[in-house]
């Protein structure tokens, strides 16, 4: 009996998602490409289920449930697709690098900012600006007239 590798989708250096999580769908794409679009199903679409996938640990899945939230459905499903080729082929290879790509910014932390203080330079340009914008608001009061009459 001979056994298959099973191919998997490289996301990082410590996530790779096998290509049988990943459903693919054949349909005509619409476009240019006149009566070969009309004929041929070339547009692939991608799904992946990110709510039940057995590849992703609970706290990457938070992680993608939370930051794709606007692309996925309502179970939670990843769908993706891509008719840029005249090639079926093409667009499978296309959204399949469209999905790494996506899940690695999804998984992607952000950087925890530090703290800054304004120069004292800063401030003082600060400090500077306000004093004269003061002094340009008060220069508005009302006119007084002299005592010439």
């Amino acid at each position: 009996m001979e056994r298959y590798a099973r191919r998997m989708v490289s996301i990082n250096e410590s996530l790779e998602i096998p290509e049988d999580e990943l459903s693919f769908s054949a349909s005509r794409g619409g476009g240019p490409g006149g009566q070969h679009v009309n004929k041929v199903a070339s547009r692939v679409t991608l799904r992946f289920d990110v709510a039940k996938s057995p590849s992703l640990t609970e706290t990457q899945r938070q992680a993608l449930l939370q930051k794709l939230a606007s692309r996925l459905t309502r179970e939670g499903v990843l769908l993706l697709s891509s008719h840029e080729s005249r090639s079926q082929a093409s667009n499978r290879e296309e959204v399949v690098r469209r999905f790494a790509q996506l899940l690695r910014e999804g998984l992607r932390r952000p950087k925890k900012r530090r703290p800054t203080r304004p120069t004292r330079g800063a401030r003082e340009r600060r400090l500077g600006a306000k004093k004269r914008r003061s002094g340009v608001k008060s220069g508005r009061g009302k006119v007084r007239r002299g005592d010439d009459g």
